[in-house]
């Protein structure tokens, strides 16, 4: 199913989603239509849209695509912050539909972008939407690269983090019962403790100076990550990566590592150790049989790998999450 929305005068795009599956509006909460899937988004807005959060809540039968076009207000200069994947699985028929990547993707709202919702998939995210301004108003005396592009800088940017526990557990908290007449101050509290989060993650990265990224260069990145993820048990080979992505080999590492904070080839070992921790876990699958199928021709060097990412060898990972 395709459907085109455009985002104008901070109205965002949820109403028109809504509208386009026939989904029911109640309150601030807009339920999908069993025929379509199940669960719910909400959301709150604070000040005059200065701050706003939305969460998605829900699965779809059916994939969707959605082509959404931004028609900015003058002045407008908002900051995405797309935290996905926060919440855990809290069914068994949840834990049957394949999760969100656990990740932050940090983005100017004026990038136009075609966002697909794969069926079988359950969307359980934070989406915060912010104006430079506020975030200049909390963030402003931070001194950092990252930090400075996040706030002023005039260029596209696209920068990638994960998902820590205490931003788990914020998001988690969020999900609380809590009084309605403190409801809103509650959750503002919860957003603006999320963006902490993120900025105190962003702070640790190396202080190397930031380059300016195209729409083209963003895509062609992200078009590299997704082929890294696709192929885990191959070693990449940044020299046919670079060519694919038409840039030269220094550009590819210098913008992959800006957008996520690793080298190519460390972004690549840990996904492949996050999805063998996958495979152990939830696959319940021998480290052999793990190792082999992620590419480890030595199971002693697939072991240390392992130990140095997760912290305990993968034998004992595999009997303590199986436990």
């Amino acid at each position: 199913m395709k459907i085109s929305v455009t985002d104008k005068q901070n109205t965002g795009i949820t109403l028109q989603f809504a509208h386009a599956i026939g989904a029911t509006v109640r309150g601030r909460f807009i339920d999908i239509p069993a025929s379509k899937g199940g669960g719910y988004i909400t959301g709150f807005s604070w000040g005059n849209n200065e701050l706003r959060m939305m969460l998605r809540n829900y699965y779809l039968k059916e994939e969707i695509l959605i082509e959404r076009t931004n028609e900015l207000v003058e002045g407008q200069d908002d900051v995405v912050f797309m935290l996905s994947g926060i919440f855990p699985p809290t069914l068994e028929t949840e834990k049957q539909l394949q999760p969100e990547q656990p990740n932050v993707f940090i983005c100017m709202h004026a990038i136009s972008s075609v966002i697909t919702m794969p069926s079988n998939t359950f969307f359980r995210s934070i989406t915060i939407a912010v104006s430079r301004e506020y975030l200049r108003g909390t963030f402003g005396n931070i001194t950092h690269p990252i930090v400075d592009s996040i706030l002023n800088s005039k260029d596209n940017f696209a920068y990638e983090t994960g998902i820590s526990p205490e931003m788990v557990k914020t998001a988690s908290e969020i999900l609380q019962p809590v009084s309605e007449s403190l409801e809103s101050h509650y959750c503002k509290l919860k957003c603006e403790e999320l963006l902490c989060c993120i900025f105190a993650q962003l702070i640790q990265r190396e202080t190397l100076p930031t380059s300016n990224m195209h729409i083209e260069d963003i895509k062609s990145i992200y078009a590299i990550k997704l082929r890294l993820q696709s192929a885990l048990s191959e070693s990449p080979n940044i020299a046919l990566l670079a060519k694919e992505a038409g840039m030269s080999e220094p550009k590819l590492r210098k913008l992959f590592k800006q957008t996520f904070g690793k080298g190519v080839f460390e972004y690549f070992q840990s996904a492949r150790i996050q999805e063998a921790a996958r495979l152990l876990k939830d696959k319940h699958l021998t480290v052999s049989e793990v190792g082999y199928q992620l590419g480890f021709t030595n199971l002693s060097h697939f072991s240390r790998v392992f130990e140095q990412h997760i912290g305990i060898k993968p034998k004992k990972y595999s009997v303590i999450s199986g436990s």
